[in-house]
């Protein structure tokens, strides 16, 4: 109300000078004339003798609908309609506000001159009901803009289940009483607010001519959700791409380009369905919009610059867009449905329709060359959502795309997935961060209304299953998949979106599925009714096709010739693929690393260089460890401590977990590799061992990142803390270890069990990713593990599961070749270490860059041991001719005289510590070996070996700190017994079998540990004879 007055109070500047003028005797001054003609004619200045407070059109939100005409007519009385020209005019002429309105003689004749308010008082009409009104048509509009995709036409079986009924969308003709306005209103003109575009170039339509453009722009095919995302620009964008009139329109020659990629969409699915009718390939009948959807997207970007596109989908369809988006030769997937051919390369490989495919092109619509990547995905349908984040996190990256325009991500969900898998809301909680952002995802919904056999009002609690999107502001554009000149235009801006705002968009492709959930499955057992109302759908080329033919745009016989003409293409294709005699799953690699491998795709050598550093490196890049390479940086006393702690080692020639570390990133780095360390509170270390980053104690936000200052032509070194997600997270990273072998990409659990939340990634795609997709991977998982009374959920870093997945034979003795230990790691599907001194840390590190493949390295990492006296390394075990240490063997008192030891404890990890301070507390260290087995998997089979026969009177014992159902024991015990060829047994000294990692009682822990002490130190523990 005070903005309103103040409005008013400027409505009539000159009465208050003019009657002070008056009262003098002075001359009035004339208003200055316009120079067009059309500008204002008055100046504005305060009045302050008005009761303003008395009118009652002043109350309420009326005032900043007044003020906005105001200002409007201050500009140019011609920008407002004649009644409130003459509104205006009036109340700076004195009126009250109340009794300024005055109806215009004519649209077309001359205002009469005002000596003063009395004229107007005869003529003045009820100006609060023309605000109102003016205010109920905006709140029209808003409602239209907020909830006109209530009422759109998005289901092409109209029989959606989007339940909005208790929410009713009160727009229409027949609803405008519910804004205080009649029918007999339908056809005055009212003045158009700023925030619609409906209007085109008229500022003012008649309420009947409103409400049909608002139908048209809203209530269609095509149905909006942005209303609430917070940024006014965002919001005015979206709204002319949908409200401007006649926007939607198409050549006859664009008209023409989707028709024929209908035809391919649909015809490539009928080949399938004649050939192979009995085979599973879940196909896309029902929503065949899908590939000119996604090929509007990836023409409309490639226009804008973007030259790769990484995409991700699940199984519905992903054969149609290997054929006709990343276009895949037919004869290769063709040949997928043979079940006589025989894989031809390395591992067990995967169902067609979960491959992926890399291949480069040229657009044809703008004329450059596009990459396009298809990842492989396993059946868990959104986990590969984050994997294709992150690989076009990492293109970006290493192309210094700092704000997406050159490469790009587009992924494709099910309605049932999208609502229902929390990966989903995990990914678009990654797409804002500084690391992690991909600066704009386009996600397409193939929305068929079902997950599976269950029926949406069962699989959701949301109206829409892209509700999820709105947690980010992503515009959600609802579109009916029947009709492709709706879905083209609906891709066409969100393409534009992501190029103009590198924001996340959501396309929701409103269809159904023509079969059951794969073409073996009878849909009609769960819903029958949606299926009849299927059976008699016509499907959308047919009724795509009639349009076009009515229109004259296209004719039948040209239709049929260009369908015909496809269908000849398959069949040659078909033809070719009976040819092919073998299967070559790497013509499917989503990943290539051009010159990494041979041609043949593999390592151009089987040799494992030196990893050591020269003193001189280890020297400098300890002291850039230990120091603040920028001037005027204050950093925490505590760090202070630190960096001097680090500075002293140096000094000695030893170094720490936290150092050791440095030293193999720093080393890396200066030697062209990418280090990338992410995880949650990576930066500082969850024990606040590591201290990458340093934040200035007087600057807000004034960071250093001293391993950035190893070399002036080092590569760099990002590090990051990450949203509190796992799944994600590992998601990501994965996927960006994916797109260069040449870094290192590491991620660190904030404790070791909390991979249990990212178990799909490990399983689907760390674990078995080489197997079935030919695709290696040398990302690096860093696991805290260490059983010290913490309980169940901060100790086990739950070793026992990835010893499970590793891939080789616990009954079988390897051959010991020259290259045993190399082709060993060439041929397991990842490496399982659990280093106990920082220099074999160190080397792990190193080996995984300098060896000439990838593997994923799972690195169990210690706690107590980041600041135990004794876990220290000794700079003599850094340098050149040194190598990772798969076993460290006993090199005390007991090596010297084997034949005397009674007892060879095998162990890993740091239990080594316990053993030693209790074996040197009972004096057997003559009569007690202690081996480490370093690198559990693959098991040093020849290492292990030799330690066994070196101690031939020895009993043979596996120690673990971990229950014995848990740990390494299960995996161990089968390998020594086949390296002793089953003549020695291996018993065991630990915790008892328990369900719970640890205990939470810091006495039982105690107890549990000397328990476990004691029998691994009583030497007639074993003796059952």
């Amino acid at each position: 109300m005070h903005r309103l007055r103040t409005t008013v109070s400027r409505l009539r500047p000159l009465a208050a000078a003019q009657a002070a003028q008056a009262a003098q005797g002075l001359p009035q001054p004339r208003p200055p004339a316009a120079a067009d003609g059309g500008q204002r004619t008055f100046q504005p200045a305060r009045l302050l003798n008005t009761p303003a407070a008395s009118e009652p059109f002043l109350n309420g939100t009326s005032s900043n609908y007044v003020e906005e005409m105001y200002y409007a007519w201050l500009e140019n009385p011609r920008n407002v309609h004649k009644s409130w020209d003459v509104f205006f005019r009036n109340a700076n002429a004195g009126a009250p506000p109340g009794a300024a309105y005055q109806s215009p003689l004519s649209l077309g004749g001359t205002l009469p001159s005002l000596p003063g308010a009395q004229r107007t008082v005869g003529a003045q009409v009820d100006t609060q009901k023309l605000v109102e009104d003016h205010l109920a048509v905006h709140t029209l509009i808003r409602a239209y803009q907020v909830r006109g995709h209530h009422i759109a036409k998005l289901d092409p079986l109209e029989i959606s289940c989007v339940d909005f009924d208790d929410t009713p969308c009160a727009v229409g003709f027949q609803n405008v009483g519910f804004y205080g306005l009649a029918e007999s209103d339908l056809d005055r003109v009212f003045r158009l607010p700023k925030t619609t575009f409906i209007g085109g170039d008229d500022n003012a339509l008649p309420l009947r001519e409103i409400i049909r453009r608002l139908e048209v722009a809203y209530c269609q095919h095509i149905g909006v959700e942005f209303m609430f995302i917070n940024d006014m620009e965002q919001c005015q964008w979206i709204r002319r791409k949908f409200e401007t009139p006649g926007v939607m329109r198409f050549s006859h020659e664009e008209k023409r380009t989707l028709l024929a990629r209908m035809i391919r969409s649909t015809r490539f699915e009928e080949f399938l369905q004649r050939k192979w009718s009995s085979e599973k390939r879940f196909g896309l009948e029902g929503c065949e919009s899908l590939i000119p959807a996604l090929k509007t997207i990836i023409d409309k970007s490639s226009e804008s610059g973007v030259e790769s596109v990484v995409m991700g989908m699940s199984h519905r369809g992903r054969l149609n867009v290997l054929a006709n988006v990343i276009r895949k030769e037919l004869e290769q997937i063709f040949c997928q449905f043979d079940s006589k051919l025989e894989a031809a390369d390395e591992g067990s490989g995967d169902v067609k329709y979960h491959l992926g495919m890399y291949h480069k092109r040229m657009n044809r619509v703008s004329g450059r060359y596009i990459t396009l990547s298809l990842m492989a995905n396993p059946s868990h349908l959104e986990a590969v959502d984050p994997v294709v984040q992150g690989k076009a996190k990492a293109e970006q990256f290493y192309l210094g795309d700092t704000e997406g325009k050159r490469v790009m991500s587009i992924l494709i969900h099910g309605d049932a997935a999208f609502a229902g898998q929390g990966i989903v809301y995990e990914t678009f909680h990654l797409s804002d961060l500084p690391s992690y952002s991909t600066h704009g995802t386009i996600h397409v919904v193939v929305n068929n209304q079902i997950g599976f056999t269950t029926d949406p009002r069962m699989a959701r609690s949301s109206p829409y299953p892209t509700d999820v999107a709105r947690v980010v502001n992503a515009p959600i554009f609802h579109v009916n998949a029947d009709d492709p000149e709706a879905v083209m235009y609906v891709c066409g801006v969100a393409a534009e979106w992501r190029n103009t705002f590198h924001k996340d968009v959501v396309v929701d492709l409103v269809c159904y599925r023509r079969n059951g959930h794969n073409e073996m499955d009878e849909p009609m057992f769960t819903q029958p009714l949606m299926y009849k109302q299927i059976k008699t759908q016509k499907s959308v080329l047919q009724k795509f096709v009639e349009k076009l033919v009515g229109e004259g745009v296209v004719s039948m016989q040209k239709y049929q010739e260009e369908a015909a003409n496809y269908d000849r293409i398959c069949e040659e294709a078909f033809a070719r693929s009976k040819d092919e005699k073998i299967l070559h799953i790497k013509h499917w690699l989503d990943s290539p690393w051009p010159g990494f491998f041979t041609l043949e795709g593999q390592p151009r050598s089987m040799s494992s260089p030196s990893t050591g550093l020269s003193e001189q490196d280890l020297v400098h890049i300890g002291n850039v460890a230990a120091a603040v390479p920028v001037e005027d940086f204050s950093i925490h006393a505590g760090l202070s401590r630190v960096l001097r702690g680090r500075a002293t080692m140096v000094a000695e020639r030893l170094c720490d977990w936290a150092l050791g570390e440095y030293m193999a990133f720093g080393s890396l780095l200066r030697d062209g590799f990418h280090v990338r360390l992410s995880g949650q509170d990576v930066e500082r270390g969850t024990f606040s061992h590591r201290h990458h980053v340093l934040h200035d104690q007087n600057v807000d936000k004034r960071i250093c990142i001293p391993m950035n200052y190893i070399s002036p032509d080092q590569a760099p070194y990002t590090v990051c803390n990450s949203s509190l997600s796992e799944y994600g997270v590992l998601g990501f990273e994965l996927g960006f270890a994916m797109a260069s072998p040449n870094a290192l990409v590491l991620w660190e659990a904030q404790f070791g069990d909390f991979h249990n939340t990212a178990q799909c990634i490990i399983d689907q795609f760390i674990s078995s990713g080489q197997a079935k997709w030919v695709r290696q991977n040398g990302i690096v998982l860093l696991l805290p593990h260490g059983m010290e009374g913490m309980g169940p959920e901060h100790s086990s870093a739950r070793p026992e599961r990835f010893l499970q997945m590793c891939n080789d034979d616990p009954d079988v003795f390897p051959d010991l070749t020259e290259d045993f230990a190399v082709r060993q790691l060439y041929d397991c599907n990842w490496i399982v270490v659990n280093c106990s001194t920082p220099a074999n840390y160190f080397h792990v590190l190193r080996r995984q860059m300098l060896q000439p493949f990838r593997k994923p390295l799972i690195v169990f990492t210690p706690k107590s041991l980041l600041r135990h006296p004794e876990a220290k390394s000794s700079f003599d075990d850094m340098l050149p001719g040194t190598h990772f240490k798969r076993l460290v063997p006993e090199d005390g008192p007991a090596a010297a005289r084997p034949q005397s030891v009674k007892r060879v404890i095998f162990c890993t990890g740091k239990i080594y510590y316990e053993l030693i301070r209790e074996r040197k507390t009972r004096g057997m260290d003559d009569t007690v070996a202690v081996v480490r087995i370093e690198q559990l998997s693959p098991f040093p089979f020849d290492l292990v070996k030799a330690e066994s026969d070196r101690y031939q009177n020895a009993d043979l014992v596996w120690c673990q700190e971990e229950h014995k159902n848990q740990g390494y024991y299960d995996y161990v015990k089968p390998r020594i017994r086949t390296i002793t060829r089953r003549t020695r047994p291996v018993w065991y000294a630990g915790r008892d079998p328990a369900a719970a990692p640890a205990t939470g009682n810091k006495h039982a822990h105690q107890g549990e540990l000397q328990r476990l002490l004691d029998s691994s130190f009583d030497l007639s523990a074993f003796n059952f004879s």
